[in-house]
Parts: C-alpha cells; structure tokens; sequence
C-alpha cells in the first residue's frame, strides 16, 4: 500500500499537471484510451461526420420551407398564443418571408434566395422539414441538439461517436470543433465529453491565428522537448499510482502524448499551401468579407481533416448578428441578419459538398446542417421574429441518405410539423444509424445506470435512408 502523499509532494507532482491542463482540449484517440473496442454494430454507410452547427435559431420559413400561405396573410392580426403556456397576445400579426422561394436541380427542391450556393447542392441532400425541439431558450435546445439533454454534463454527439469509433489517424484527435472565437449558447458543454473520459472531448481550432493554442514547441531540439515530455509523464505516473484510478491525470498524460504527436501534423494538415486556385475561390476565400473567408477557411479544414482520419468535424458561426444568442437569432433586423448570416456560411458550405463529391469523400462523409430551433412565422414587428421550438429545418447531405429527397412537412404557416414529425433524438438515432451503432447499445455506465446518447427516446428515420 503506497504511503499518503504530503501536502508539498502532492503540490510537486500534481503541478506538472496543472500547467497543461489548459490542454484538456487536446485529446487523444482511443486507441491509447483503450476504452473502444472500436467496432460497429452493422455496415456502416458513412465513416465521419462534419456538422455544420447555426446557432440562434434559423428562420425555417425563410430559408427551406416555404410558406405562400403567409404572403396572404402578411400585417394581418395574429389571435393566438406566442409559446405554449403563455397568456394571449393581441400586438403579433402575422409576417411573410422577405425572400423568394424557387425549385432546384433535378429533385426541386425549394430553396430561398438566401441560399444561391447551397440550392445548387440540393440533389444531395435529405431535408427534414418536420423538426421539433421542444424548449424554446437557446441554451437548453443547444445542448439538447448537441447532447441529447437540455442540462449540461453529458457527453456531446462528436464524444459519443469518438468514444465508439476513434480517430482512424493516432496522430489526431476523433474530435475537433472548428470555430472563430465564438460560444455558442450552452457554453462549452456542447462540446462536452460529460462522464466520458476526458479523451473524448472536442479538440478546438480557432480560425485566426494559431490553430490550436498551446501546442508550439518550446525548444527547437525535438529530443529535448521528447526528454522533458517523459519526465512529466513519469511523474505524473508516479502521481497516478499513489492515488489509484483517476480519468484527469490519465487524460492528462494522454494529452501530453496527443499534443507532442499534433506539432508535427496539424502545421501540414491545416496548411492550404498544397491547396489549388481554383479550389480556394470554390470555397469563397478570396471574398472581401473577413467573416465568410473565416467560415470558408473553416470549411476547407473541415475537407482536410476528414482525409486525414478525424472522425467528427463541428463547424459553428462566427458571432456577428443575434446579441450573444447565437448569431442567427433576429427578433429584430430579420432580414440585416439573416442575409449576413447566409452570406457568411452559403457558399463555404455548398463548397464543400462539391469539393466531397469530386474527391469521391463524399459517400463516405455525413454532413449535417442544423439549428436549435425555428423562428415565428407572427411577431410584434414586421422585421423580425422569435424562438420556434414546434417546427424547423434540418438538412444532411453524403452516404446512406435518398438524394434530392423532402421528408415531413409543417402546416400552411410553418406553425407545427404536422407530417412525420421528427424529434432531435430521432435525428441523432440516425446519424449513428449510418455511422454503424445502433443508438440503443452505444451505453456507458455512469451513475448506476447505463447511459446513452438518446436515453429511453429516439427511432432511426428509416424512411431518409437509402
């Protein structure tokens, strides 16, 4: 039995420690977690997964699902209930789209003048335009798309699905975050690996700047970098040892190991030397608007690191519209914020696809684009609307999925779903659906309990799947 550590040992050992948790981000894969066995439970359809997150609540009637319905009755008193519980309103009328709708590609696919890029796309995607949340704060719907429960402390869909499969590449993480500096309501916790491991959290990239902070080497001399790196782990071996099982120091080690093996491959990874003119300018890097070559460069990065072996790939907004709500949250200047949004994200995204498609990447990849919730189709100002858990706009494009293909629908007004309505844990059953897991199995055994992704809800949209 080891003998208690003093106060001043403890301070000694644990320090080392301390100074590099920062790097907690930076996260090894499973295959020194050796907590994966790293097997599916049927054929997968697709191997990685890039998720395109909007937060702030995307318009659904301004943008995927048209609603002429509300042309007729534009400035025209709404009498009804704003949110579910709450007293009646009689200052609301109701408010028509700002944007025309038009058909696209082969499928027809309806799409608003907001997005000229991503309609060109529509012949890969699957849109569910039958989406609900359910809680209409952008917290608690953030976390529940990315987490499966509206409270914070538990693992995130890019933790869970590196938890189950890893990084195909032992030099990078399972898990990045791509982001321009902004947080999105909820706070880190959408990234979260919860009472995973902490090898299965996000590894954050930021657009400007260095990509991964912390990770720059401090001596030239890679052995000697090497011999100070082992007398940490050592020591913090020696540490872990003297107090049994403990995930953070564990992780830490394994961290240590992650961000030394990263140095050498991110710089080449991120690195769009290597990239073409042709496909810089598909991706929008030439624009003159700092933000949209920030999301495109996002994007691009997005395309390398899945051929490089990352497993998830999230890509969220920059914060520019939306007073710290998320970027795509307009009460009011509807369409000041929307149409900068859109112009920031539309052709970055519908890049891409394309860029997926001609590298033959893309039926091995799901792209995922969401929101938290949709908007009012009625507000008490004609240049805005409020938050909408009954009905939004989800929309995914890569393996597995009926190309050009409308699934669900909501009512004349874009008030509910009313035609196969689809829950976000029926979105999250799918995508490990065609990533191989069944959403069921995927469990860790927290807290007495086996825990997953979906809990006791969730059904695989069968239908969407090809």
């Amino acid at each position: 039995m080891s003998a208690p550590l003093s106060r001043r040992d403890a301070l000694k050992f644990a320090s080392n420690g301390f100074g590099l948790m920062a790097l907690s981000a930076l996260m090894a894969d499973q295959s020194y977690a050796g907590l994966s066995t790293h097997t599916t439970d049927f054929t997968p359809k697709v191997k990685n997964v890039i998720f395109c997150f909007m937060p702030g609540g995307v318009s659904h009637i301004d943008t995927f699902d048209p609603k002429p319905k509300l042309a007729e009755l534009d400035g025209k008193s709404f009498d009804g209930f704003y949110q579910v519980g709450a007293k009646k309103e009689t200052n609301r009328k109701w408010v028509k789209s700002p944007w025309q709708f038009a058909q696209h590609g082969k499928s027809g696919i309806w799409v608003s003048e907001l997005f000229p890029h991503i309609a060109t796309c529509v012949d890969e995607m699957t849109m569910i335009r039958s989406m609900v949340s359910g809680f209409p704060l952008h917290p608690r719907a953030n976390l529940l798309m990315h987490t499966g429960r509206n409270t914070g402390g538990y693992p995130s869909l890019g933790s869970w699905i590196n938890y189950a499969l890893g990084s195909e590449n032992k030099n990078l993480p399972g898990y990045v975050l791509l982001h321009a500096g902004a947080v999105p309501p909820g706070g880190l916790e959408n990234f979260s690996n919860g009472f995973l491991p902490g090898t299965f959290q996000a590894t954050a990239m930021q657009a400007e700047g260095e990509p991964v902070i912390n990770i720059k080497p401090a001596d030239k001399d890679p052995k000697i970098q090497r011999a100070k790196l082992d007398v940490l782990i050592q020591e913090d071996r020696q540490f872990l040892q003297s107090i049994g099982t403990d995930d953070g120091v564990d992780s830490a080690i394994q961290n240590y190991e992650m961000a030394y093996k990263m140095q050498s491959v991110v710089p080449d990874v991120l690195n769009l030397d290597k990239e073409s003119e042709a496909t810089k300018k598909l991706y929008g890097l030439d624009s003159a608007d700092h933000n949209k070559r920030l999301y495109s460069l996002q994007c691009l990065r997005a395309r390398r690191l899945i051929e490089s072996g990352v497993r998830f790939v999230e890509i969220t907004c920059p914060e520019i519209y939306g007073m710290n709500n998320g970027t795509w949250d307009q009460h009011t200047e509807l369409r000041k914020g929307h149409e900068g949004n859109a112009l920031i994200t539309d052709q970055g995204i519908a890049a891409l696809v394309k860029d997926l498609r001609a590298r033959g990447l893309l039926d091995e990849t799901l792209i995922v684009w969401a929101t938290e919730f949709g908007r009012t189709p009625h507000a008490p100002i004609l240049d805005g609307r409020d938050h909408h858990e009954t009905a939004f706009t989800v929309w995914m494009a890569g393996g597995g999925l009926k190309k050009g293909f409308v699934y669900g629908a909501t009512d004349e007004v874009g008030m509910h779903s009313v035609e196969n309505v689809t829950e976000v844990y029926d979105l999250h059953a799918t995508i490990l659906q065609l990533l191989g897991l069944n959403h069921k199995k995927l469990t860790y055994r927290f807290g007495g309990r086996d825990v997953s992704l979906t809990d006791v809800h969730g059904h695989v949209t069968s239908d969407v799947l090809s």
